[in-house]
């Protein structure tokens, strides 16, 4: 040990922040196998299907050569297919990542930072597994370097890194980044939005896909690489919350948030906007929500850092989804674009709860 206090956030008990990130990462790898095995079981449901004429692509090829088949209910099948998928995005992210840590660590001589394999992780299963290389290159080198390093690192920055990288990417590239698209890793292979669909709240369309809300539970659905599974996403959320690692009150009042502001809106009229209608059990399985909530939200570094700063700022996350879902037919997850709204409003956030106590205890000992 220097002696001197290191760079925030700081942890003021038995164990320091990389013990803290492995546990994370460790609580990331239940959303990963099933986000794996969802890439490669999409994958070959596509293929199974009647009618699929375009080329289904080196991976499936290798799947074929190694004599898997490409029956979506096998296991290792679609683990191997799906892997095949997710491992070079995985490699070019944390390539790319490290590369731009190791430059700024030695330009400030400084240890590289520790949250390393979290940050690509948690990007890589934001993307969808189609998006190109070069892209993910591109995304992770705008997270790192201007969504944290140039704010010094670390601890320092107010936007969720990985988030910021997504947004550059959604915004630069948004027919490539359409990730709420019922989007399938075969190439130029598109259908309507899981989304829209579920949206609809017809009962013909979603049999028509097989979707049962507890399908959408477990994370067999399309959707970004490691984020449709609400099962391993609570799994995480409890392990994590135990440990200290992220705030209870975050996930709960974005929880407590989504569900009040679905059932307000579920009662004004429609007009025509389908996702008014969505129930909130609906929302909770829907997109990126319980991925965003408990992994992303609850960053220590860009979400609120008051006790009570906390439930305000989990509520405006969770009231803010809805918003964006039923306001913005154009984005219908919204999670992405409701955490970074809330990001930029958690130091006002703090500043109103540290002035409301001075305030407080100013009357009380008067």
């Amino acid at each position: 040990m220097n002696g001197r206090t290191g760079i925030a956030p700081h942890i003021r008990d038995g164990f320091g922040f990389a013990h803290a990130m492995r546990i994370l990462v460790l609580a990331l790898f239940p959303s990963l196998v099933i986000g794996i095995f969802n890439v490669g079981f999409q994958a070959n449901v596509r293929l199974a299907a009647p009618g699929v004429s375009q080329d289904p692509g080196w991976r499936a090829g290798i799947v074929d050569a190694l004599a898997l088949g490409h029956d979506p209910s096998a296991f290792f099948s679609a683990f191997v297919h799906g892997l095949l998928y997710v491992a070079p995005v995985f490699a070019a992210v944390y390539a790319v990542a490290w590369g731009w840590s190791a430059l700024f660590a030695k330009l400030r001589r400084r240890p590289m930072d520790e949250d390393l394999l979290a940050l690509a992780l948690l990007f890589t299963m934001i993307l969808p597994a189609t998006v190109p290389l070069w892209q993910a290159a591109l995304g992770i080198t705008f997270a790192v370097v201007m969504g944290r390093q140039i704010f010094g690192g670390a601890g320092k920055y107010f936007l969720n890194p990985p988030l910021t990288g997504l947004a550059f990417l959604y915004v630069t590239y948004p027919k490539e980044m359409a990730i709420e698209n019922d989007w399938t890793a075969i190439d130029a292979f598109t259908a309507p939005t899981y989304l829209q669909l579920v949206g609809r709240d017809d009962t013909g369309t979603i049999a028509s896909l097989g979707t049962t809300w507890m399908q959408s539970f477990v994370g067999l659905v399309p959707g970004p690489i490691g984020t449709t599974s609400t099962l391993a996403c609570l799994i995480a959320a409890v392990y994590l919350i135990r440990s200290g690692v992220i705030s209870g009150r975050v996930t709960v009042g974005a929880l407590f948030g989504m569900v009040a502001a679905a059932l307000l809106v579920n009662q004004m009229s429609g007009d025509g906007n389908t996702f008014v209608g969505i129930s909130w059990h609906w929302h909770l399985v829907m997109g990126s929500f319980a991925f965003g909530v408990v992994f992303l939200a609850t960053d220590a570094t860009s979400s609120a850092m008051t006790e009570r700063g906390r439930w305000v700022y989990g509520l405006l996350v969770g009231v803010m989804v809805i918003v964006i879902r039923v306001g913005n037919g154009h984005h219908p997850d919204g999670v992405m674009f409701a955490i970074l709204f809330a990001n930029i409003f958690a130091p006002l956030i703090d500043y109103l709860v540290m002035w409301a106590n001075i305030r407080r205890r100013a009357k009380r000992d008067a």
